[in-house]
């Protein structure tokens, strides 16, 4: 009999279901293929059984390895369980956040709190800027984790995904538009991608836009429509009844997703603690931005 089956292989068995490969698993662990199929043979030897069945264009794992997962799950649950409750005080260091502005009044700011109440070893830095700019940063590990809005297209398999919502072409009642003329437009700063995506569509439909209002918030950016003072791109979180949903003559927006990023180097245990509790938060059901 086995002495015992290691939390790391288990880990790696789980991303392989989640990721849909060993790949994508070790990418998300930010470890090499090899050390993934490592770790997997070693359970294998353990356990004396073959979990994954390692035929293309089959399914991934064998009827041990389908069985294991279900183990495996409840294992890593009460692991990092006993971690979170007994581990506290030993967990410390320093998490760079980067978030949106709309973000810092949903649930994240909630669970930011009782986190940092959790974990009181652990200082988590945080600095709110468009989602261009997060990304940004992200590329560049300036920052740990951002909490940033993304096209739906692009969401990544390693993405904590909190929110779905699509984007809306808004204005006041009294407002009326003219074709003849550029539409007023009021957009957030040059580095909002609701922004780049409007020109560049409005530019292919021969769609003129006139930027009359740059504003880094959705608050002065619906305060602004409101006004009458020109249409703007809002997301669900921000429509109110005062404002119109303009249907026709414009690009059809996009889907968008609220998501948490992480640095692929920057998976250190405050990051994994963060993201968990967050990830616990949500509880599986791919749901948690709300406004406030």
């Amino acid at each position: 009999m086995a002495e015992r089956l290691e939390i790391d292989g288990l880990r790696a068995l789980l991303a392989i279901a989640s990721q849909g490969g060993v790949t994508r698993a070790a990418d998300h662990l930010a470890l090499s293929q090899s050390a993934v199929s490592h770790k997997i043979k070693r359970l294998e030897q353990n356990l004396d059984c073959t979990l994954l069945a390692r035929r293309p264009g089959g399914p991934l794992f064998t009827e041990a390895g389908l069985r294991l997962l279900e183990y495996a799950r409840r294992m890593i649950d009460l692991h990092d369980e006993a971690l979170a409750a007994l581990g506290r005080k030993a967990l410390a260091g320093t998490i760079q956040l980067g978030m949106t502005e709309d973000t810092t009044s949903s649930g994240i700011a909630r669970i930011l709190g009782r986190f940092t109440r959790l974990y009181p070893e652990i200082k988590v830095r945080t600095r709110i800027s468009q989602s261009l700019t997060l990304e940004d940063w992200l590329k560049d590990a300036k920052i740990d984790i951002a909490v940033m809005q993304i096209f739906k297209r692009d969401i990544r398999p390693d993405d904590l995904v909190l929110y779905e919502d699509r984007l809306y072409w808004v204005k006041s009642h009294d407002l009326t538009l003219d074709s003849q003329k550029p539409v007023p437009f009021l957009t957030f700063d040059e580095n909002c991608f609701y922004r780049h995506w409007a020109l560049d569509e409005g530019s292919a439909r021969g769609q003129r836009f006139e930027t009359v209002l740059e504003c880094g918030s959705a608050a002065g950016i619906r305060s602004a429509a409101l006004s009458g003072l020109g249409i703007a791109l809002l997301n669900g979180l921000h429509l109110t009844p005062e404002l119109d949903l303009i249907t026709q003559e414009l690009p059809s927006p996009p889907e968008i997703a609220y998501v948490v990023r992480a640095h692929k180097k920057s998976r250190t245990p405050p990051v994994r603690a963060l993201i968990g509790e967050i990830e616990r938060e949500i509880g599986g059901t791919r749901l948690l931005l709300k406004a406030s």
